[in-house]
């Protein structure tokens, strides 16, 4: 009789019952309160060491150094370098997301549109700049396939939001073109904002308010 293969083990301290997570993310996550401290800790460090290091040049050993937590207990929660980058990732996307609802919210005529559209890039460019180790992970997410996938998926979100917001003051544009409108204008916002943080501020500003002046003014050539 054949043996059945052994089930993963289980972080302790995770939910029982809940599924593996996808490449480029944590395993299981605890739920006990020290083993959420340990988790909690573990990204506090690999968040310090990349902004120090960046992110190709932190390891996973560097880590265990600095949080005194064990290369067992570390992979337990975090099986290589990608998912905890995949995972603060996920979180600071989380942040990001809920700029974008609260900025296009106010949108109840085509007229707001834009000045949305100019609030969202100036949240992005104040998170990336409140938060400067983004910049690592966003270029950690550019070569790591598996988070290239979890960028991916945050910029389909995005978009989204952008054709629900679109939708309410233009209900008759057609679905083909509100979303290639939405998912080319997320787009383009991130791309030049992640140009900005590349420039002393003074410079970025000025970019950004050029930037700014592209963005779509009204929908009328879309509907």
């Amino acid at each position: 009789m054949a043996r059945r293969k052994a089930a993963p083990a289980a972080v302790a301290g995770a939910a029982p019952g809940a599924e593996a997570p996808l490449p480029g993310l944590a395993r299981l996550a605890p739920t006990q309160r020290r083993s959420r401290e340990r988790f909690e800790r573990i990204l506090a460090c690999a968040t310090e060491i990349m902004a120090e290091k960046g992110s190709e040049a932190f390891r996973m050993s560097d880590i265990v150094e600095r949080s005194g937590v064990a290369f067992g207990s570390l992979y337990q929660y975090f099986p290589d370098k990608a998912a905890i980058i995949g995972t603060l990732a996920e979180r600071h996307n989380a942040v990001g997301r809920d700029c974008v609802k609260r900025d296009l919210a106010a949108v109840s005529s085509a007229r707001d549109l834009h000045p949305a559209l100019c609030r969202i890039v100036d949240s992005y460019y104040e998170m990336f700049m409140r938060e400067p180790v983004m910049r690592d992970i966003w270029q950690a997410t550019q070569a790591d396939r598996a988070l290239q996938k979890l960028d991916a998926d945050d910029m389909a979100v995005l978009s989204g939001l952008l054709s629900d917001a679109v939708r309410r003051v233009a209900p008759t544009m057609p679905a083909a073109s509100l979303t290639t409108f939405s998912g080319l204008t997320m787009t383009l916002i991130a791309a030049a904002v992640r140009h900005a943080i590349t420039l002393p501020p003074r410079k970025a500003r000025q970019v950004l308010t050029q930037f700014k002046t592209m963005l779509p003014g009204d929908l009328a050539g879309l509907a």
